[in-house]
């Protein structure tokens, strides 16, 4: 059973930035694709990017493409969310995901990041 661990939110004023990071344990980190997703307040879960598990080239999602960057420490079982430039928003809660079978199958329990304008 892959558990997952996200911290690094906080409140955080507009333009600034914030690293968010998501500890895996249970599994082996290095074998996965992993992702990463948003759900605003009122809102449906919303796709960030994900970083495949074996050129760890990432993808983003429109949204946040050119302000997020994904990436992992495959030693330390971590995956990241750099945020720069933050938007209000950007406010959301934020959560990581293994990705099995291709199917998102793990989920952490979030971490929130407030942005203020």
């Amino acid at each position: 059973q892959v558990q997952l661990v996200e911290s690094g939110g906080g409140l955080v004023q507009a333009g600034g930035s914030l690293r968010l990071s998501c500890a895996a344990s249970g599994g082996t980190f290095s074998t996965y694709t992993m992702g990463w997703f948003r759900q605003p307040p009122g809102k449906e879960r919303e796709f960030l990017g994900y970083i495949t598990r074996s050129d760890r080239i990432p993808y983003y999602a429109d949204s946040v493409r050119g302000r997020f960057s994904i990436s992992r420490d495959n030693a330390k079982n971590t995956l990241y969310l750099q945020m720069n430039s933050l938007k209000s928003e950007d406010t959301a809660v934020y959560y990581c995901s293994v990705q099995r079978e291709s199917i998102w199958a793990y989920w952490g329990q979030g971490t929130q990041v407030t942005v203020s304008s």
